[in-house]
């Protein structure tokens, strides 16, 4: 594909400054941005580095460690000696000495301010490439279009009901659907941002209060810690705030005490491959009136298409018949239009597959309700949803067989209070060997980015199919039974 002939420039940083400047000095140099989760252990990033080719790599003071692991990694990897990518420390001043690291500043004092910007060829060049959390057994680098970011960009700002001049505090990972494309949408109406480096109930209403803030965003673990700030850590908010949540459905019990709060909560979904937003709970005035409980229930649906995408529905997966309009019938949610990504890098047949019948196949089952707005049931691919992270039960069932003890194991979600979801492993011991769940526990952590690790470890035996087949549906109502660990 013709996307391998740009250069990558890969980025490993928190919500700072840099970041905001770097979604556009590197299109504007005619590269692609590959902003990496900084979630993700040295293992992950190799990987990631090798697979997008970056060239040079933007590495916050922070992760410097990191990011020094990972290469040391990647170069054990490369044995045709490739050139390893350049490191840009992001810091006020660095004291490397190494030839092939620079300091961000003293880089950009350096540079040509007669420079001509690069326009892309046509609006389908890319703009950036988003890795699915690096969580899946291959990496699947979704490839963003100028196009397509453009459009998203003035969604979002329109769905998060942006005037000129908003003031947005980044709670939002900005390695995440670079920031739900809302970096290049706050530019467009000169919006003001609030970089957070961690966040923290009480630094957010810091922040709030010092700089005014008119609009945030988060997953619903960020919602929970909110309304669970104690009271010292409180101040009361200038106005309300606009904040826009999504990743997993928001229990409806957090979304009324976040408007106690003083917040406006509007609830979007979607997925890396659809430029995060593809469709959101569009609120209607008549609901107003209902009792509390069915309000929020009606806001936790995930609603119609914005305006920027040609279409989503809830179709039959085999057949592509539309599902009736009952809010009983389900199918899967399926997208198409110029916010579905361009497809994935170096990776035609997994494009090809979930471009089938010409649609963008989500994975995700839903219902359509008669009013057209949908709700998400389930994921079929038994993708569990923590803090807004996608974990892939597949990679942490092979680090648990990796542990010489374990002959069996099967990972599915565990409700949790604080996370929405937490890893719940089913293990089932070889013959002779006495561990304990939290050894196992520490076993997985220390071989998975710490979130990716079950918190929970049950010993018994994993029931299957005459076929063989592990039945999860048996073990995800043994772990929904548990309830939440806190």
């Amino acid at each position: 594909m013709i996307w391998n002939s740009f250069m990558k420039v890969a980025t490993l940083a928190p919500n700072v400054p840099a970041i905001q400047e770097l979604h556009f000095a590197v299109p504007m140099a005619g590269a692609v941005l590959c902003t990496l989760n900084t979630r993700l252990d040295s293992a992950i990033i190799s990987t990631l580095l090798m697979h997008s080719e970056a060239k040079i790599i933007f590495v916050d003071q922070q992760f410097l460690q990191l990011a020094q692991e990972a290469l040391s990694l990647l170069a054990s990897k490369n044995k045709k000696t490739k050139q390893p990518p350049l490191v840009v420390i992001i810091s006020e001043k660095s004291n490397n000495s190494s030839l092939n690291t620079y300091e961000y500043e003293s880089l950009l004092e350096s540079g040509h301010r007669d420079f001509s910007i690069r326009w892309p060829v046509t609006e389908f060049d890319p703009i950036s490439i988003n890795y699915t959390s690096g969580t899946t057994s291959g990496p699947k680098g979704v490839v963003y279009s100028h196009r397509g970011a453009y459009l998203n960009s003035i969604a979002t700002f329109l769905l998060h009901e942006m005037s000129t001049l908003p003031i947005y505090l980044w709670t939002v990972p900005t390695f995440h659907c670079n920031g739900w494309c809302l970096i290049w949408g706050l530019a467009a109406v000169g919006g003001t941002n609030v970089c957070l480096r961690r966040v923290s109930p009480k630094e957010i209403f810091e922040s709030i209060s010092l700089y005014k803030v008119t609009h945030m965003g988060g997953a619903p673990t960020v919602l929970n810690m909110i309304v669970n700030t104690p009271p010292c850590d409180r101040k009361p908010l200038p106005h309300k705030v606009k904040i826009m949540t999504g990743g997993s459905p928001p229990q409806p019990q957090i979304l009324s005490r976040m408007e106690e709060l003083g917040f406006g909560v509007d609830h979007l979904y979607g997925l890396t491959e659809t430029y995060a937003a593809g469709t959101y709970c569009l609120w209607k005035p008549e609901w107003d009136s209902l009792p509390s409980d069915e309000r929020f229930r009606l806001k936790a649906r995930q609603g119609v298409q914005h305006l920027c995408i040609e279409e989503v529905d809830v179709r039959d997966s085999i057949t592509m018949e539309k599902v009736p309009a009952d809010g009983v019938t389900m199918g899967e949610v399926i997208f198409r239009g110029n916010t579905v990504m361009s497809g994935y890098l170096k990776d035609q047949n997994a494009t090809e597959e979930v471009f089938r019948g010409g649609w963008f196949h989500s994975g995700d089952l839903a219902v359509k309700h008669p009013d057209g707005y949908i709700e998400v049931k389930d994921r079929s691919k038994d993708i569990i949803i923590s803090g807004g992270e996608n974990i892939s039960t597949v990679q942490v069932e092979r680090a648990l067989y990796s542990h010489p003890a374990v002959l069996e194991a099967a990972v599915v979600a565990r409700p949790d209070n604080h996370w929405g979801q937490t890893p719940c492993a089913f293990v089932k011991l070889k013959e002779g060997f006495d561990v304990s769940a939290q050894e196992i526990i520490n076993f997985c952590r220390d071989n998975l980015p710490h979130y990716m690790a079950p918190r929970t470890v049950i010993f018994e035996d994993i029931p299957k199919t005459s076929t063989g087949k592990i039945q999860k549906f048996i073990l995800r109502e043994k772990a929904k039974a548990l309830g939440s660990l806190f």
